[in-house]
């Protein structure tokens, strides 16, 4: 793998920066964290830009933006592999462990999905990172990108860092970094500065930083929207449990979660009608052992875009504008769903 990605950087443009696009969850930040730390070490400084509510780097808008900057190479990571050039023209590499769900142009692949265990983005990452020297202190990031995606099995990494950073210390961190994105606002820069800056878990959770409380007011903000919908009881159909609410955070996936446990023969829907005007999100889990995202796809409605079914067999999801959101529900035999009024507008 360093070898692989070596030969991917050494596509880019040496006379312009290269530029870091990643995911605002913990894994994604991480992997962020590692790469950009790694590059400036090497004296290839990059520019950073982590996604926010609703966005996806082969959506025209975030593409147009990317552009803008001129980059002279981009690396994408913990973001999907989808159809198609991002940038076209500009060398890219992919470091991810999703599921593909088509080719992406002439980019790079440096993917973890089918491996068994299978690496997160992260300990992707991490590895790459030593294609730019030893980078083994940064290891603690790779954990938490490991813990934060649940694959906490079968890597020699994880046990390392544990042993070195404590258990604990790496969980607590782990929950502290994922807060941000699920909040209202979706601002995750408090997380990654905290990721780019400190040594260890302990250094971040130590609240030296003026990053650190806003770190816990925002686990404080998720924590009172799940309570709030935390018992909102499903309807069921079939092997299809659907939960619907409307919050402004991203709590979908843990509403999903929680249900998976409670529900285990079934194909969990958590359905928010509030994340993002204009959208209807929602998050599948099961514990039935279904793939999900072939469960989606034989369900897709035609107005479906790269916003919908992508992730992993059993973590996956979306976002669908109303009309197509109904034509979803129907398919899935819940005729009655209609979106509220007040996301029906653009």
């Amino acid at each position: 793998m360093p070898p692989a990605f070596r030969a991917a950087l050494d596509r880019f443009d040496p006379a312009r920066p290269p530029l870091i696009l990643g995911h605002f969850d913990a894994d994604g930040l991480s992997a962020v964290a590692i790469l950009a730390r790694a590059l400036d070490r090497a004296g290839r400084p990059a520019a950073i830009r982590i996604t926010g509510k609703g966005e996806n780097p082969w959506s025209p808008a975030l593409q147009q933006e990317l552009q803008a900057n001129q980059p002279g190479g981009l690396i994408v990571t913990d973001l999907g592999i989808r159809d198609g050039d991002i940038l076209p023209g500009v060398p890219t590499v992919l470091v991810d462990h999703h599921v593909p769900t088509g080719t992406p142009g002439e980019a790079a692949v440096i993917s973890g999905n089918g491996w068994v265990p299978e690496p997160t983005s992260s300990l992707l990452a991490f590895w790459c990172a030593k294609a730019l020297g030893g980078n083994d202190d940064l290891l603690w990031l790779a954990a938490l990108g490991l813990i934060g995606d649940m694959a906490e099995k079968g890597f020699p990494e994880l046990t390392d860092a544990q042993a070195r950073y404590g258990k604990t210390a790496l969980r607590d961190a782990v929950s502290l970094v994922n807060a941000p994105r699920r909040t209202a606002r979706a601002d995750a820069g408090p997380a990654l500065a905290l990721l780019m800056r400190c040594d260890s878990p302990k250094e971040l959770l130590r609240g030296g930083h003026p990053e650190t409380a806003l770190l816990q007011a925002a686990k404080a903000e998720v924590a009172a929207e799940l309570d709030r919908v935390r018992r909102t009881p499903p309807k069921i159909r079939g092997g299809v449990a659907l939960i619907r609410f409307s919050s402004p955070c991203q709590i979908h996936p843990l509403v999903a979660q929680a249900w998976r446990g409670r529900l285990r023969d079934k194909i969990v829907l958590a359905v928010n009608t509030g994340y993002r005007p204009g959208w209807i999100h929602f998050a599948a889990r099961s514990a039935t052992g279904a793939d999900l995202i072939r469960f989606l796809a034989d369900h897709r409605p035609p107005g479906a875009g790269t916003e919908y079914g992508s992730g992993h067999a059993q973590a996956t999801g979306g976002a669908l504008r109303p009309a197509d959101w109904a034509d979803f529900a129907a398919r899935i035999g819940f005729p009655e769903e209609t979106a509220p009024e007040e996301t029906a507008h653009d």
